[in-house]
């Protein structure tokens, strides 16, 4: 039996009154999704403890089926090992996003969705002034990078007291108030000033005028997790399609092939025919893929309910539809349509609450529901509270 999941990141979200009182997944044309309803279910599961960040760290960790409360240690650390950058027993990782900051306001999140190339001048900058033997500085893509923390047979000063902030929680927010506390803090805010001296001294950082990255913003701090082996814990070998690090770690960790996707972007202009096709290629050599699209998430930091709407339609008609269609004339499969975490418009930031999930396939006989969208999965009778039991139930485990 072949498997498919399909994850359009932060989609879940609240009635727009923009939109007549409607959901974007419910004002979204997705047909695709709709008909995996009517062929199976519509549920909705709860992939972020209270007691957790909500995040795709926490929220993806549940939804592939590893209950977070035991297994999550940070959201660096998986992307450090999306890098193939090895953390020792004592080694932390720190997310180090490349942000605009104006007048004490987080203005962009992803520095104007800085370029590579300027991204890597400014790492290499801080490397070059702050690098050691126990700070090392790692570009990733775009605004997203890492620093980690090396105390060789010494401790880090860091513990699971450190409160750090995602940056994309603060869109058009002040920052003063939510700059890291707690152990480890007054290294994490010496570095975030220093980064802005050094970030000013950078010619085509400035070019860049208003989009210009003012700060290196430390977040996501943790240690090396210990995942159990997916083919090991559920009998399936998989594969990743994501242009997220954080993503490409945790399939990493979990022993999954990771598969780059020409124009896949990790942003609304990302190629979604081009992931389309590459997941059914990879379902010819796995049992299982995953795939992956954070624009819808990039929409709601953003605000822009249009955006959000489009690339739901477009993860639709050209992931979806495809990959469905190429599944049903292979024999046995299930295929399901599930965010991560739910990400609202209005505050621009990841949010607590149940997701809506679509499921259909071989053995799953249809209920009544005919729509996929969170009103649907709320009148549904199947419900995962903790949402690391959802894909046992997705894999007939």
């Amino acid at each position: 039996m072949k498997y498919a999941l399909i994850i359009p990141d932060g989609c879940a979200d609240e009635p727009q009154p923009s939109r007549g009182g409607l959901t974007p997944l419910q004002a979204a044309n997705v047909p695709n999704m709709d008909e995996i309803v009517r062929l199976g279910v519509v549920g909705r599961a709860d992939n972020v403890p209270p007691s957790l960040p909500s995040g795709s760290d926490v929220a993806t960790m549940n939804l592939f089926g590893y209950d977070a409360l035991k297994y999550h240690s940070g959201r660096a650390p998986l992307e450090a090992a999306a890098q193939g950058i090895e953390l020792g027993e004592n080694d932390w990782a720190v997310r180090c996003n490349l942000v605009t900051i104006r007048d004490g306001i987080m203005a962009s999140f992803t520095a104007g969705q800085i370029p590579n190339d300027v991204g890597a001048l400014l790492i290499q900058k801080l490397e070059q002034a702050l690098g050691s033997e126990t700070l090392e500085f790692h570009a990733g893509v775009s605004y997203r990078n890492l620093m980690v923390y090396r105390p060789g047979e010494g401790k880090a000063p860091f513990s699971s007291q450190t409160q750090t902030t995602p940056p994309h929680d603060l869109t058009d927010k002040p920052v003063a108030a939510n700059l890291p506390s707690g152990p480890g803090a007054d290294l994490l805010r010496n570095l975030l000033d220093r980064s802005r001296e050094l970030f000013d001294g950078v010619p085509e950082n400035r070019a860049r005028g208003d989009k210009a990255a003012t700060t290196a913003w430390l977040w996501g701090q943790g240690q090396r997790p210990a995942l159990e082996n997916f083919q090991q814990r559920f009998g399936k070998t998989g594969a990743m399609i994501t242009a997220v690090d954080l993503l490409r770690g945790l399939a990493a960790l979990l022993g999954w092939k990771n598969i780059a996707v020409p124009g896949a972007t990790g942003y609304l202009d990302t190629d979604y025919a081009a992931k389309g096709r590459y997941a059914i290629e990879a379902l010819k050599e796995v049992d299982f893929v995953v795939v992956h699209v954070e624009a819808t998430d990039e929409a709601s930091h953003e605000g822009h309910v249009d955006a959000k709407i489009d690339s739901l339609e477009q993860i639709d008609r050209k992931i979806v539809g495809p990959l469905h269609t190429w599944l049903k004339s292979q024999g046995d499969y299930r295929i399901l349509v599930s965010p991560d975490h739910p990400t609202f418009l209005r505050t621009k930031t990841h949010s607590y609450g149940y997701v809506p999930f679509a499921l259909c396939g071989s053995g799953i006989a249809p209920g009544a529901a005919a729509t996929y969208d969170e009103r649907s999965a709320a009148a549904s009778p199947l419900v995962f509270d903790k949402g690391s039991d959802l894909m046992p139930y997705f894999l007939g485990s």
